[in-house]
């Protein structure tokens, strides 16, 4: 009796003595984890801006933080306490958590730094491809490491971590999920720009511009384009036309099946209209075709481009002077480009002056010394925002490009569910300039199928006047009243999902309806007078799935977009 007293006595100081040794290092290693974590976002935003010598510094501090917490998660008592119920799965995700952090410290943002990302950047009017080339194989290596880390961080299981520890790991996860998102695109500007840019001969591209001003599913009608040549790393800019100049097309060019049933005929009759779908790869390879029957010229991709992009490259160049006297600076350029300049010029002489717009942009990209971590942070964003989208007619270079953000395609499987809204204007008009647009996304609670119900809730606000807009802006006035923007608001479902219901302003409201890349998809239109808004309600359902996030994926617009996505816990929890 008296040797079990003693045995529990002995067992239980020890279990005090390791339990308050965890303690003690837990409270260490959140300590540190917290300084990592800001670092981290320190060191990610100077490495995408080129600030070499701030993030070399930056760099040594998370290497202590990152190291101090790995090894204050490291010793036997807390290998014992990952083993204990309750404390233990929160124990093991501090230590997963302090392992990612140390090795992206250690393995990835020292080899990033070195990389030099300023390479990706033209100077005196060339990109070094032959120093791209060298650098390929480095930056392979980096985003392994960091993809490695966002896979390991994804199997930390949420169920059962407190609070404190589960945001932990969500903040976590969305620094290395932007992380990856550069290490990504780096490791493919790498692969793919030698080759486009005219390492292994000549290329010829598609520059078009998307203008908001009327809206269409990737951004904007193409109203302008420009002819660019590519050879040895060297860029210059050729013949410009308008979409208008190429014409219709009878008999219309053949368009996917599923999107003609969506939208008629009209991507393949109209230039304009080659992007009423989101899968800007069948828009682009629509728009090529169009060009090379008027011209005969076949280019080699699209590249497409809208004026808020020109406003974040405007930051990197400074001002620069369209033809004809007319100054662009980064504060006006999308009022000067889609609002001032139709109240004085037609929209055939706009669309031309948009083009040349972009062109002075272009030419102070490859002939001005640039600030290169202001453009490399405009490229970022602009990327990010799905404002600049990319489709090589190469298959075996478009399969690099895969269905990152640059490709904008539509993907037939989501990794979190995702729900697509998409506008095109309706009105025939360039109201789109004056739109404000909310949307919030709330997940529902799990289904005994195993599937999940999502709430859209879409506002569209017109900010224009009464009174006062020329006829370039009020266009053909398809809604009626000229000053009333009509919207055709395309809802399409995560994949495998469906649509279950449409209200606008809480009535349920007629919809077309159809599908895209295994996606239901719902249109309804939705017309604002000048100072009202519209609401638009849409519950979808997921397919299977067990977590309580979702994402949206939005038509970029001239003004941004506010979002919110309210999650949920998962249906593991």
């Amino acid at each position: 009796m008296r040797r079990a007293l003693l045995a529990t006595l002995v067992v239980g100081s020890l279990l005090l003595l390791t339990g308050g040794w965890v303690g003690f290092r837990g409270w260490q290693a959140r300590a540190h984890l917290l300084n990592a974590a800001g670092l981290a976002r320190e060191l990610s935003a100077q490495v995408v801006g080129g600030d070499t010598a701030r993030a070399q510094r930056t760099l040594a501090a998370l290497q202590e933080q990152a190291g101090s917490a790995r090894a204050a998660t490291g010793d036997p008592g807390w290998w014992v306490g990952r083993r204990a119920p309750f404390a233990g799965d929160n124990l093991a995700a501090v230590r997963q958590i302090s392992v990612a952090v140390d090795d992206l410290a250690r393995n990835a943002f020292p080899l990033l730094l070195r990389a030099d990302l300023t390479s990706l950047v033209p100077a005196g009017g060339r990109l070094d491809v032959g120093r791209l080339r060298t650098l390929s194989a480095e930056l392979a290596r980096i985003n392994a490491t960091v993809q490695g880390a966002r896979d390991g961080l994804a199997a930390v299981p949420g169920a059962g971590l407190v609070g404190q520890v589960r945001q932990a790991l969500a903040d976590l996860r969305g620094e290395i999920d932007r992380l990856a998102g550069l290490t990504a695109a780096a490791d493919q500007a790498s692969r793919l720009l030698p080759p486009l840019l005219g390492a292994d001969g000549p290329r010829t591209y598609l520059v078009v511009s998307q203008n908001p001003a009327e809206l269409r599913a990737t951004g904007g009608m193409i109203g302008a384009y420009a002819v660019i040549r590519a050879d040895g790393g060297r860029v210059r800019m050729g013949q410009q036309g308008t979409s208008s100049a190429l014409g219709l097309f009878q008999p219309p060019l053949k368009v996917p099946t599923e999107v003609r049933r969506l939208w008629a005929d009209l991507p393949g009759i109209y230039p304009a209209d080659v992007n009423l779908t989101p899968h800007f790869p069948t828009a682009a390879a629509l728009y090529r075709e169009m060009f090379r029957r008027r011209t005969g010229t076949t280019v080699d991709g699209v590249l497409a481009v809208d004026p808020v992009v020109l406003s974040y490259l405007l930051k990197a160049t400074g001002p620069v002077m369209v033809p004809g006297g007319v100054p662009l600076a980064a504060e006006k350029v999308v009022q000067t480009v889609l609002s001032d300049s139709y109240q004085r010029m037609d929209n055939d002489k706009q669309d031309a002056f948009f083009a040349a717009s972009a062109a002075a942009v272009f030419d102070a990209l490859v002939t001005k010394e640039l600030d290169t971590k202001g453009l490399l942070s405009a490229f970022d964003r602009a990327v990010t925002e799905r404002r600049i989208l990319f489709w090589s007619a190469r298959s075996e270079e478009q399969r690099i490009i895969g269905d990152s953000r640059v490709a904008g395609v539509l993907p037939e499987k989501d990794t979190v569910p995702t729900v697509g809204v998409f506008l095109n204007d309706g009105s025939g008009a360039k109201l789109g300039y004056y739109l404000r647009q909310t949307a919030t996304l709330t997940v529902g609670g799990c289904r005994p199928d195993g599937r999940r119900e999502l709430r859209l809730r879409v506002t569209l606000r017109s900010s224009a006047p009464k009174s006062g807009l020329s006829k370039s802006v009020l266009g053909l006035g398809l809604a009626g009243d000229p000053y009333t923007a009509r919207t055709l608001v395309s809802v399409h479902s995560p994949t495998g999902g469906a649509v279950l219901t449409t209200r606008l302003d809480n009535v349920e409201t007629a919809v077309g309806s159809g599908a895209e890349r295994r996606r239901q998809v719902t249109t309804a239109n939705v017309e604002v007078a000048p100072g009202e808004s519209r609401t638009l309600e849409v519950a979808v359902l997921t397919a299977k799935t067990g977590v309580g996030s979702a994402e949206l994926w939005l038509t970029p617009t001239a003004h941004p977009w506010t979002t919110q996505v309210v999650s949920a816990p998962s249906c593991d929890q």
